[in-house]
């Protein structure tokens, strides 16, 4: 009778139970995680109170303002003032979140482990490079995504709350305005996440791609508010020489003077038909009206989805390039 024989045991690597990548990312950088629901938290608070209380008592300061007949009359220039400096507070700290993402992301979520060498701890414990990689930007990239959603909404609202009530209020197309309040900006955070965990693995150290990453975010911001104006086709208004060209909304470009053909000519900037000395410069243009090419309020949502699409093209270009990158240094 043949003896049964024990089996094989089994190579300690497969024994060994794939680690929780979760609980080990959030223990990692549990730091980097309590800072920015602090960030989160204490910009959300700031920019309930703009679009609440501050909103309030401003309108109420314009109103008393725009209702004196005197110079000596009475109104609540403190509010004004403290309206605009949170807005502009909250505004920057809104803006800023994409940068500070792109550096922490080089620094520590990549180029300090690849640094330190734990990276490869991690990938003798069953966890291939790419799981390895996927698991590093899963969770970030939720949280800021999310993070980064809520601040934005919250930053619009507050803005909507004081147009066409409080007479300094930014207009729609102010550029910090724009971006701040629109998804534009959580596809700017997702992609400086995405841009520093690049450098990370393209540089290997920490310091060098915390710098690489803000470059590369700023590059970007700056690239896209270029580009911007020229994303959707633009609307071509006319008005009266008597009114001068009508600028509401995003000019691109100049404005100018249309002729009678139909051409359009510089304008001279002598003061419209108005001014005694500017109406034979206009009879010789043979100008019929002042033209410019704006963007309308109409255009808010196309400008915001269109940038927001090309930000995201450049953040899913840089996911496939890390992911290469990492199977090429892995073989």
């Amino acid at each position: 009778m043949t003896a049964l024989t024990a089996p094989a045991a089994a190579p300690a690597s497969a024994q060994a139970p794939a680690p929780h990548l979760l609980r080990w990312l959030i223990r990692l950088h549990r730091p980097a995680l309590y800072i920015w629901a602090a960030l989160v938290v204490v910009t959300a608070a700031t920019l309930l109170w703009l679009g609440g209380p501050l909103t309030d008592n401003a309108v109420a300061a314009w109103r008393e303002y725009n209702a004196c007949r005197t110079a000596t009359c009475a109104y609540d220039q403190d509010s004004i003032l403290l309206y605009k400096d949170v807005y502009n507070y909250a505004t920057f700290a809104v803006l800023v979140v994409p940068f500070l993402i792109a550096a922490w992301a080089g620094a520590s979520l990549i180029g300090r482990e690849l640094e330190n060498g734990t990276d490869r701890l991690a990938w003798t414990q069953s966890v291939s490079p790419a799981r390895w990689l996927a698991a590093k930007l899963a969770l970030p990239a939720t949280l800021v995504t999310a993070g980064t959603g809520l601040l934005v909404l919250l930053h619009h609202l507050a803005w909507s709350a004081g147009q066409r009530q409080i007479d300094t209020a930014k207009p729609w197309h102010d550029s910090f305005t724009f971006y701040a309040g629109g998804p534009v900006t959580v596809a700017l955070a997702l992609t400086g996440l995405l841009a520093g965990a690049l450098a990370g693995l393209a540089l290997r150290r920490s310091l060098a791609a915390l710098g690489a990453g803000a470059v590369a975010v700023t590059a970007l911001w700056l690239g896209i508010n270029q580009a911007l104006p020229h994303l959707w086709p633009t609307v071509t208004r006319l008005s009266s020489l008597r009114n001068g060209p009508s600028l509401e909304g995003m000019v691109v470009g100049d404005y100018g003077l249309m002729t009678s053909s139909g051409d359009r000519v510089a304008d001279p900037r002598c003061g419209g038909v108005l001014v005694s000395e500017c109406r034979p410069v206009m009879e010789r243009l043979d100008a019929t009206a002042y033209y410019a090419d704006i963007h309308p309020a109409s255009h808010y949502w196309p400008l915001q989805l269109t940038a927001t699409a090309v930000v995201l093209a450049v953040a899913a270009v840089a996911v496939l390039i890390a992911f290469r990158l990492v199977r090429r240094r892995t073989g």
